[in-house]
């Protein structure tokens, strides 16, 4: 559908173009730009390492749950009634709590969306405005990405502006990272002149964004928390359930050597 629509716009701008002024139009290989930005491979491969991790803990998980099943399976026709519904009940509470971390790793707000906010998109935003500053200063009316799913016709190597790009964001990086040093300096001095106010108010930001990182892992820890104390508590209720039962066969077979 994509494909077609583009097929149609292509020819929609043919016919302006043979109608009217010449249009000039550009396109970018925005997977050649990204790959040559040395931060971009550096924040993507810390964001496939962190997914990775995720990944291998919900596999654990996932894995766990899969060998109660078949425990469950192999053992039900020798279980009471009781202890297979607490088993099931063990396993519905497991799934439960891998469904909650996965959300909370892969969820629309969870931490791969978040890392990936912080690590890739700046440098995203910095590629797409980039493309617009040249789209701008060497007027064009159109600029495709040749690695989208439109389909690209035809693409001629001199209308290709992804070179343009990456220099310009080479020079943005550089005039970041000097404007960055001056930064620091400056805020290096500005401290040593801070007054006790001023540094208590720094404090405060600081102390601030320690604390939302803290609540966010905090409530992880008490979904976990909770999680284990019931099954920490389904435990216990098996244990006496099983010492009570010893203990009942144990006292029928004395009653049994008595008579």
């Amino acid at each position: 559908m994509k494909k077609n629509i583009f097929a149609l716009v292509l020819l929609f701008i043919t016919c302006m173009s043979s109608a009217q002024k010449a249009q000039k139009i550009g396109y970018v290989d925005m997977e050649y730009i990204l790959q040559s930005i040395p931060e971009y491979i550096k924040a993507q491969n810390a964001l496939n390492e962190k997914v990775a991790k995720w990944q291998v803990n919900l596999d654990k998980e996932a894995r766990a749950i899969e060998v109660l099943k078949t425990d469950l399976a192999n053992e039900k026709a020798i279980l009471t009634k009781d202890l297979i519904e607490e088993r099931e009940e063990d396993i519905a509470i497991k799934q439960e709590s891998l469904r909650r971390l996965e959300s909370l790793y892969f969820g629309p707000d969870g931490d791969m969306y978040i890392l990936r906010k912080q690590l890739v998109q700046p440098i995203q935003d910095q590629v797409y405005n980039a493309v617009q500053n040249i789209a701008s200063r060497g007027k064009y009316d159109f600029v495709f990405d040749k690695t989208s799913d439109l389909l690209m016709l035809y693409s001629n190597k001199k209308y290709d502006i992804s070179e343009l790009v990456i220099k310009m964001i080479n020079i943005d990086q550089k005039k970041q990272a000097k404007q960055d040093k001056i930064a620091e300096r400056k805020k290096l001095l500005s401290q040593e002149g801070m007054s006790e106010a001023q540094k208590k108010k720094l404090e405060q930001k600081e102390a601030l964004k320690k604390k939302r990182e803290e609540e966010r892992k905090a409530k992880y820890d008490k979904i976990e928390a909770k999680r284990q104390a019931i099954l920490k508590a389904r435990e216990e209720k098996k244990r006496l359930l099983r010492e009570k039962k010893e203990a009942l066969k144990k006292a029928q077979e004395e009653n049994n050597k008595e008579e």
